[in-house]
């Protein structure tokens, strides 16, 4: 009797932004210089983690950077021989392969296509955190570094997080584990305390300017700098603004928490059916509405803002849940409105 064939899953490269190079491709990290020192001193001092929880916002470098420690790990090792910036040149044996995703030396773990359904999954399961157990007890390659990406690791269920745990409880030699994470917040006490941390900051709008420049030279000088300010600090988010429809998401995200105190319901069920017929509509406002709020907390600084931490989780979770599982945007959109409203009733205006 043939065996049976085991289906391939389909990752589906969610943090890349259409028209640009996927972070396994990039080479520039811009405006996190103190982490990467930090991570550079610990890799070429022959002394780094067993795991690193890179966290911060979306579309600040977290991935990129991620991938950087990973090339020069598959390049030189925990060795001095690299650069100090942890630059890998771009015709590098390892860097080749991590661009094209064939390094044996990599894994790479993110939500994926159900092979039943064709839809994203919710969640990234224990079957796909367990795929790490077989990966690690590999020989290691040329290189002798074993290095695996988890992106993001907030989307762990409870099944997969204790998977991670035992994983980080027992660290194999000569491997890395690099979370990526967006709320860090969200993940067991027990992982976050196992895990070394690079908190990367929002970056500087100036930075965000001259990389639009560079990539988008047709904008002028004041489309670039509504870009910096819409992006909140995410040149990620910046780059998907500049396409489609994504300065008119923004301005509906604005308004939506403008309005929490007097939300216009007709206004945002209309808004709502507009964004369904959008590709990635649902996704790409969830994202600018979560970067706005989070935006406005860090402006109001030290007055009452814990009401305004919690919608802002909440929204996360109900946008995440929703992208998943292609449920109504009208009731996602009205619950956000709800949310953003108890948050105005609470603690004041944003």
């Amino acid at each position: 009797m043939a065996a049976k064939r085991s289906r391939t899953v389909e990752i589906v490269e969610t943090d890349r932004v259409e028209g640009f190079a996927h972070p396994r491709e990039t080479v520039r990290l811009i405006g996190q210089d103190i982490v990467l020192s930090r991570a550079s001193r610990a890799i070429r001092g022959g002394r780094p983690p067993q795991a690193w929880l890179i966290s911060g916002p979306p579309g600040i470098g977290k991935a990129t950077l991620a991938y950087r420690i990973a090339r020069y790990l598959l390049a030189y090792g925990a060795t001095d021989a690299g650069a100090a910036d942890l630059s890998v040149p771009a015709n590098a044996p390892a860097a080749l392969q991590l661009a094209a995703g064939s390094h044996p030396g990599m894994l790479v773990l993110k939500r994926a296509v159900n092979p039943d359904t064709g839809k994203m999954m919710s969640v990234l399961s224990v079957a796909e955190i367990r795929r790490l157990g077989g990966f690690f007890g590999m020989t290691s390659g040329a290189g002798g570094w074993r290095v695996a990406i988890v992106d993001t690791a907030d989307d762990m269920n409870e099944a997969a997080a204790n998977a991670l745990l035992k994983l980080l409880e027992e660290p194999p030699s000569r491997a890395m584990l690099l979370l990526v994470s967006n709320v860090p917040g969200r993940l067991l006490p027990t992982i976050r305390s196992r895990c070394q941390r690079l908190d990367l900051r929002p970056l500087e709008a100036d930075g965000i300017d001259a990389e639009l420049k560079q990539l988008l030279p047709e904008l002028d000088a004041k489309q670039r700098a509504s870009l910096a300010r819409l992006g909140g600090g995410s040149l990620g988010m910046a780059l998907t603004l500049a396409g489609g429809e994504g300065t008119a998401l923004a301005a509906e995200a604005d308004s939506l928490i403008e309005r929490a105190g007097d939300p216009d319901i007709p206004g945002l069920l209309a808004f709502a059916d507009k964004m369904n017929r959008m590709t990635d509509g649902m996704e790409d406002f969830g994202a600018f509405l979560s970067q706005s709020v989070a935006e406005r907390i860090r402006a109001r600084a030290a007055t009452n803002v814990k009401p305004w931490i919690d919608a802002w989780e909440q929204i996360n979770r109900s946008f995440a849940r929703s992208t998943a599982l292609h449920l109504d945007p009208r009731q996602t959109v009205l619950g956000a409105s709800r949310t953003l409203n108890a948050a105005a009733r609470r603690a004041g205006a944003i």
